[in-house]
């Protein structure tokens, strides 16, 4: 009998090599043809390759001395963590990736937290050993330090070149144990991912925790409670490959022409409706969406084709939530849920290269509890959404726990500017050697839309950054509006601190003046809170020289014409609009 392995990858989001490693393996155990192999061959996403990181999971399965293994190739980024969480329940061990030139890294540290709260059984290996700045003698101190482990079981290698990569393809056999299910029991199966098809419906992959599923049974999902036929299910090569039946331990694929996404959940339980199983399988937790922005199209009648986009997209990508929303600028639209700002920048990419779909995208901004005077609590996910002044109590926003582990050279300057975003230090401590770990607690709404950019580019790229929930605190908000000549614009209405708010507007205001195209009138740009207007820019009116006409003569003639074009600007001004360009929305992304 062969015995099923699971190996989940995973690393940083500066690239420490997964994906290569990935396609070493492939290589050695001969599963992708020569023909077809390329870098980076499981990101299939032509985003994948320009960026250079993994957005979406990637399953697929190898043969190597006689075992089965098989290999989730995970993202790395904090924004893709929940890929991460997904992997880890269909997994029984994992390949932990560090970077010989760069050391352990923040997100490094996370993802290994992760897995062993799962009980993974975990196998360092350090990559890029072949490289002139490599440090392996320092770098395995800190793995060392992290895990506890003896230093000889860290394994040195070179997914460029390959070398090494066989003693890991033979560690994973070692060391990583085998499944421990029932072929013979009631059928149990894992929904770990799944993609939509145009031509076949939903694609479902599964892990067979228990039981034995074969081609043509009649199944159903536990929690939707749908029953449909098995057409067609087998295993995850390049392509897929169909099979008679999958026994417990394997990884495999479904699909049984289901054409409605809200009919497959991930982390949902697969069973046979004649035989089921007693209850279904604990899968892994729900993603909670962090920052939350307004997605409206650019033509209303797309309003529809916009919403079956989104269903797509959510099938492969689980930590995706949307709801509807209309605005008064926007008409209607959805209000979704990201786990972070590169999510809804890969989000954006895709809806326009995938569906063809051209969006706005609003202000981003974070989920609040508002608790009122009579005793109510309400989430806030959209300024618009804020119940007036005199009802609210005290507003609570979410606190992060943010580590940053850099050189002792960028302290002083990391420091001002987690300070500088409300930020309060619990903790620094050296790891090995110039390498410290700083921990912040932060309002998570501070760091949201331009914090990584800017440590990226004080610490010149030494600095990483990882963070998780740490509940909420009471804090002095304030929702800044934005009016156009007194009517406000609710899209680029957002909730800052009191503290920030003057300074705030005060830039918003400047930064729309840039932005906005000169009308026949003038526009008057304010920012307000409640009813005190805290800055005012104009954007001055196109003026047409009536007086051109005029070679001299009684000054009353000019006068007339003066008074007469003031008039015809009076009357525009009450039936003109102003267009407000998509670049004024992402205005907030740049200021600094």
């Amino acid at each position: 009998m062969q015995n099923f392995l699971y190996l989940c990858s995973r690393f940083n989001y500066i690239d420490h090599g997964k994906s290569t490693l990935a396609d070493r393996m492939l290589e050695i155990t001969q599963t992708v043809d020569v023909r077809q192999m390329e870098n980076q061959v499981l990101d299939d996403m032509d985003l994948e390759k320009e960026r250079g990181i993994t957005i979406k999971s990637h399953a697929i399965q190898m043969q190597h001395k006689g075992y089965t293994l098989n290999l989730i190739d995970t993202p790395g980024h904090v924004d893709f963590s929940y890929e991460v969480s997904r992997s880890i329940a269909a997994c029984e061990g994992a390949v932990l990736v560090v970077d010989a030139t760069q050391g352990v890294q923040a997100q490094t540290i996370s993802n290994l937290y992760m897995a062993i709260e799962h009980d993974l059984e975990i196998i360092p290996v350090l990559n890029k050993c072949d490289m002139d700045n490599a440090m392996p003698e320092r770098v395995e101190d800190e793995i060392v330090d992290l895990l506890g482990c003896k230093r000889e079981e860290i394994l040195r290698c070179s997914a460029k070149t390959g070398e090494g990569v066989p003693e890991i393809l033979d560690a994973i056999i070692e060391r990583i144990p085998a499944p421990k299910g029932d072929p013979n029991a009631p059928l149990q199966c894992l929904v770990f991912d799944s993609v939509f098809n145009s031509f076949r419906g939903i694609i479902a992959y599964f892990k067979v925790v228990n039981g034995t599923l074969r081609s043509g049974d009649q199944v159903r999902f536990v929690n939707t409670g749908k029953e449909y036929d098995a057409d067609e299910i087998g295993i995850l090569k390049l392509d897929m490959n169909p099979r008679k039946e999958i026994s417990a331990g394997n990884v495999g694929y479904i699909i049984s022409g289901i054409k409605t996404s809200t009919e497959v959940k991930v982390g949902d339980t697969i069973t046979h409706v004649a035989r089921p199983c007693d209850k279904a399988i604990d899968g892994f937790e729900e993603a909670k969406p962090m920052v939350f922005a307004g997605v409206y199209p650019i033509e209303s009648e797309d309003y529809e084709d916009l919403r079956a986009s989104l269903e797509k997209l959510q099938l492969n990508d689980a930590s995706l939530t949307f709801q509807p929303e209309s605005s008064m600028a926007l008409g209607f639209g959805f209000r979704c849920g990201f786990l972070g700002l590169l999510h809804m920048e890969i989000i954006q990419e895709r809806l326009d290269r995938e569906f063809d779909m051209d969006v706005i995208t609003t202000v981003p901004n974070v989920s609040y509890n508002v608790y009122t005077k009579d005793g109510g609590m309400v989430e806030v996910h959209n300024p618009a959404g804020m119940p007036d002044l005199t009802e609210i109590d005290r507003i609570e926003e979410p606190y992060i726990r943010a580590s940053v582990i850099t050189t002792a050279d960028y302290i002083g300057p990391i420091m001002t500017l987690c300070l500088g975003k409300r930020g309060e230090l619990v903790k620094q401590e050296y790891i090995s050697g110039n390498r410290m770990e700083l921990l912040f607690d932060m309002p998570l709404g501070e760091i949201v839309i331009d914090f990584y950019d800017k440590l990226k580019s004080i610490s010149k790229g030494y600095a990483s950054f990882d963070w998780h929930m740490n509940g909420f605190r009471p804090s002095n908000l304030v929702k800044l509006d934005i009016l156009l000549n007194g009517e406000q614009v609710d899209a680029l209405s957002t909730l800052t601190h009191r503290d920030n708010a003057v300074d705030f507007g005060r830039r918003m205001c400047e930064k729309l003046k840039e932005l906005l195209p000169r009308q026949q009138f003038d526009i008057a740009i304010q920012a307000a809170i409640g009813a005190k207007i805290i800055a005012r820019e104009t954007v001055k009116q196109v003026r047409k020289d009536v007086l051109a006409k005029c070679y001299g003569g009684d000054v009353s003639r000019k006068r007339k014409l003066l008074e007469k074009q003031k008039r015809g600007k009076k009357r525009m001004k009450q039936i003109g609009n102003v267009e407000v360009p998509q670049k004024a929305f992402l205005a907030v992304l740049k200021l600094d």
